[in-house]
């Protein structure tokens, strides 16, 4: 159905996969649908949790696409140049649009055949990662000190039965 796209590796660095064009697309052009299961909010918050989430299209509260575990559909694979590495020179070329209950990817402007598609995440899309990375940092070197404190503490003991030896 869209064989003038295609995903390979992103123009930005630590980005991944990236969604490609083969063909011109003209600014205003609605050219890839963003598919997945339908899922209500709330299950958006469960797979969160679980770690299944970042390919999530808000519709309504009772609509979402949840592209996570469908990993064949397209415009997942879209990623936003306003994210956490930006490269001068790079701009999002696309917009995401609700037409008809239904999630597209917009051209804002014309894009060149072998063009990446880039599309904005929204600002609070980028909080939450950043909220996130932070999280996990603190995390590992809350796991770093208690690894060094607990050795400490066994060579204690060790250097006080040796004492006692």
């Amino acid at each position: 159905m869209y064989e003038d796209l295609e995903v390979k590796k992103s123009t930005i660095p630590n980005a991944g996969k990236g969604l490609f064009t083969k063909r011109d697309i003209k600014k205003g052009e609605r050219f890839v649908e963003y598919l997945g299961e339908i899922i209500t909010w709330k299950e958006c918050d469960i797979r969160a949790e679980k770690d299944e989430g970042g390919y999530v299209f808000f519709i309504s509260r009772n609509k979402c696409i949840d592209a996570f575990h469908t990993p064949n559909e397209l415009a997942r694979y879209a990623n936003d140049a306003k994210g956490l590495t930006r490269v001068k020179g790079i701009n999002n070329n696309c917009v995401y649009e609700i037409h008809q209950k239904r999630g597209w990817i917009k051209a804002v402007k014309d894009i060149k055949a072998g063009s990446e598609i880039l599309v904005s995440y929204g600002a609070e899309y980028w909080k939450d990662i950043r909220y996130n990375i932070r999280l996990e940092a603190k995390r590992q070197k809350d796991t770093k000190e208690a690894a060094v404190k607990a050795k400490k503490s066994v060579k204690k003991v060790k250097e006080k039965e040796a004492a006692f030896a």
